[in-house]
């Protein structure tokens, strides 16, 4: 039975998440080797027979992050396909299209040995397609995958580089619901992970073991839903940034940082302009409108349409954010309360264009810094 986070002390942060969090290693061979299996099948057997080709199959979600946790983890398995010509085609055609995939698949499972069991879940969702892997051995682990047929928005996109600013003025004009099209940027949210140091994954992971914690709870009907898990990933990133980047930093002061923002995420105006940016008129009209919204508000990386701050109850995590500051995971060994970092706010004019000031927000230990690529205000 895994020691509880609020009873662990902050000195042994580390050695919870190694003991507790970190996925089994043995199992996760098993899955990649199954996934590797199940991609390949994707690429070269489904749609044989049809007009419609696999473009290319790319794996998303926390396991291809390197951010999965002990237990249950959640994958994502994106197929681009031909017959998506623009982003408006994905959402017309993908009912047919997941059935399709669906019927290839149970086949696959009939003429494949793997070494986890492969179960393809009986409800039906016109969205996407969900199975579970199993381990035969270690029947505790278990990760949720989900198929999910895309339009290939992004092409062969070169390591590194930034999308053209037309494939997002596309989007801003195509989509109706916030983040309705991130699949097709699955690459981009991976990668803006996978090149992080491995400790900063590993405080992703604590943050994702607290916020299940939390989500655990019962909440009284009504009251709303909490924010989404990936919004809580992408503040990491933020104290993280906000904190220096050292690579071999403080668990608990990291962990102690994200809190302190949960809590302040009246203030919270998160975004990076590593893939987009306002150079493009369409794009930079649309971020000003973004960025003019109700606080609090986290932009996604790779799709600027989804706002992970929306229509959500902060406060109730804030709630619970301020509970785990007073904790023994939250405090030194002199019983002193671990500090945040003094995670530096610059306001500025709209994005960057006009004067600038830099300052700390309602942080001890302030001092003025570098510009963030995201903010506060």
């Amino acid at each position: 039975m895994p020691a509880l986070l609020h009873q662990t002390p902050a000195r042994d942060l580390d050695r919870f998440i190694s003991d507790f969090l970190q996925p089994n290693r043995q199992f996760l061979a098993q899955v990649n080797k199954a996934v590797d299996t199940i991609c390949s099948f994707l690429r070269e057997n489904c749609f044989r027979d049809s007009p419609i080709r696999v473009l290319k199959v790319v794996k998303g979600g926390s396991s291809a992050k390197g951010t999965a946790l002990r237990g249950r983890s959640d994958a994502d398995i994106v197929v681009f396909l031909s017959c998506f010509r623009h982003f408006t085609e994905q959402g017309i055609k993908r009912a047919e299209v997941i059935s399709e995939i669906r019927t290839q698949l149970e086949a696959c499972q009939r003429k494949q040995q793997f070494e986890v069991k492969f179960e393809i879940c009986k409800w039906d969702n016109p969205r996407v397609l969900s199975f579970t892997l199993t381990s035969h051995t270690l029947l505790d682990q278990s990760v949720d995958f989900d198929v999910l047929p895309a339009f290939d928005a992004l092409g062969h996109l070169v390591s590194g580089s930034r999308p053209e600013s037309r494939i997002y003025a596309d989007l801003i004009r195509s989509y109706s619901v916030p983040g309705e099209f991130s699949t097709c940027f699955t690459e981009l949210q991976r990668d803006f992970i996978v090149s992080r140091p491995t400790k900063l994954k590993s405080l992703i992971r604590l943050v994702k073991h607290w916020y299940q914690e939390v989500q655990s709870k019962k909440m009284p009907k009504g009251r709303g839903s909490l924010p989404p898990q990936h919004g809580l990933e992408l503040l990491t990133v933020y104290a993280w940034e906000q904190g220096g980047r050292d690579p071999q930093f403080s668990m608990a002061q990291g962990f102690r940082t994200v809190l302190e923002l949960v809590t302040q995420y009246r203030q919270l105006c998160v975004y990076w302009t590593v893939n987009y940016s306002a150079e493009d008129k369409i794009v930079g009209e649309f971020l000003e409108r973004q960025l003019q919204k109700p606080r609090p508000i986290i932009l996604d990386p790779a799709d600027p349409t989804g706002n992970l701050g929306l229509n959500a109850r902060w406060d109730l995590l804030a709630q619970e954010a301020a509970a785990c500051a007073k904790a023994l995971c939250c405090m030194g060994i002199d019983g002193a309360p671990i500090q945040p970092w003094p995670v530096r706010v610059r306001i500025w004019g709209a994005l960057g264009r006009g004067p600038t000031v830099t300052l700390c927000l309602s942080f001890p230990a302030c001092h003025v810094g570098s510009a963030p690529t995201g903010r506060l205000g």
